[in-house]
Protein backbone atom coordinates (compact mmCIF):
# COMPACT_ATOMS: atom_id res chain seq x y z
CA UNK A 1 0.00 0.00 0.00
CA UNK A 2 1.66 3.33 -1.37
CA UNK A 3 -0.42 6.39 0.26
CA UNK A 4 0.30 9.84 -0.04
CA UNK A 5 -0.05 12.51 2.48
CA UNK A 6 1.24 15.62 0.85
CA UNK A 7 -1.06 18.62 0.31
CA UNK A 8 -1.42 21.90 -1.79
CA UNK A 9 -3.65 23.32 0.90
CA UNK A 10 -2.74 26.18 2.82
CA UNK A 11 -5.45 26.74 5.22
CA UNK A 12 -4.46 24.86 8.57
CA UNK A 13 -7.86 23.22 9.05
CA UNK A 14 -8.93 22.43 5.47
CA UNK A 15 -5.12 20.38 5.60
CA UNK A 16 -5.92 18.24 9.26
CA UNK A 17 -9.15 17.68 7.77
CA UNK A 18 -7.72 16.14 4.72
CA UNK A 19 -5.02 14.36 6.29
CA UNK A 20 -7.92 12.11 8.54
CA UNK A 21 -9.55 11.80 5.28
CA UNK A 22 -6.39 10.41 3.87
CA UNK A 23 -5.61 8.40 7.15
CA UNK A 24 -8.66 6.93 8.51
CA UNK A 25 -8.60 3.83 6.10
CA UNK A 26 -4.55 3.57 6.75
CA UNK A 27 -5.25 2.32 10.12
CA UNK A 28 -8.60 0.89 9.66
CA UNK A 29 -8.56 -2.85 10.94
CA UNK A 30 -5.46 -2.56 12.22
CA UNK A 31 -5.30 -4.01 15.78
CA UNK A 32 -1.57 -3.27 16.86
CA UNK A 33 -0.92 0.21 18.41
CA UNK A 34 2.88 0.23 17.79
CA UNK A 35 2.01 -0.54 14.41
CA UNK A 36 -0.61 2.65 14.20
CA UNK A 37 1.90 4.85 16.31
CA UNK A 38 4.95 3.87 12.98
CA UNK A 39 2.08 4.88 10.50
CA UNK A 40 0.96 7.43 11.87
CA UNK A 41 4.70 9.55 12.83
CA UNK A 42 5.47 8.69 9.02
CA UNK A 43 1.78 9.93 7.46
CA UNK A 44 2.12 13.23 9.79
CA UNK A 45 5.80 14.08 8.91
CA UNK A 46 5.06 13.54 5.26
CA UNK A 47 1.82 15.67 5.29
CA UNK A 48 3.15 18.75 7.50
CA UNK A 49 6.69 18.05 7.26
CA UNK A 50 7.67 18.42 11.00
CA UNK A 51 11.38 18.00 11.89
CA UNK A 52 10.51 15.26 14.90
CA UNK A 53 6.59 13.24 15.07
CA UNK A 54 6.94 10.30 17.90
CA UNK A 55 5.38 8.88 20.49
CA UNK A 56 6.60 8.60 24.25
CA UNK A 57 5.36 5.64 25.62
CA UNK A 58 4.61 5.62 29.74
CA UNK A 59 6.48 1.81 31.22
CA UNK A 60 7.05 2.00 34.78
CA UNK A 61 6.89 5.09 35.31
CA UNK A 62 8.83 6.66 32.62
CA UNK A 63 8.58 7.61 29.51
CA UNK A 64 10.24 5.03 26.69
CA UNK A 65 10.57 6.26 23.57
CA UNK A 66 8.24 4.46 20.45
CA UNK A 67 8.00 4.80 17.07
CA UNK A 68 8.99 8.44 15.48
CA UNK A 69 10.18 10.13 12.32
CA UNK A 70 13.16 12.54 12.61
CA UNK A 71 16.51 12.73 14.22
CA UNK A 72 17.71 10.68 17.09
CA UNK A 73 16.16 10.94 20.48
CA UNK A 74 16.09 9.89 24.05
CA UNK A 75 15.66 6.48 24.80
CA UNK A 76 14.15 7.26 28.60
CA UNK A 77 12.49 10.35 30.07
CA UNK A 78 12.30 10.24 33.65
CA UNK A 79 9.69 11.95 35.78
CA UNK A 80 11.12 15.43 37.18
CA UNK A 81 8.52 17.75 36.97
CA UNK A 82 5.50 17.92 39.60
CA UNK A 83 3.47 18.60 36.31
CA UNK A 84 4.85 14.93 34.79
CA UNK A 85 4.25 13.34 37.92
CA UNK A 86 0.91 14.54 38.08
CA UNK A 87 0.34 12.97 34.34
CA UNK A 88 2.24 9.75 34.98
CA UNK A 89 0.57 8.69 38.26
Amino acid sequence: MEASFKSNLTDKRQRYLQFLEQFAPLIEGEKNEISILANTSAALKEAFGFFWVGFYLVHEGELHLGPFQGSVACYRIRKRTRRMRHRLG
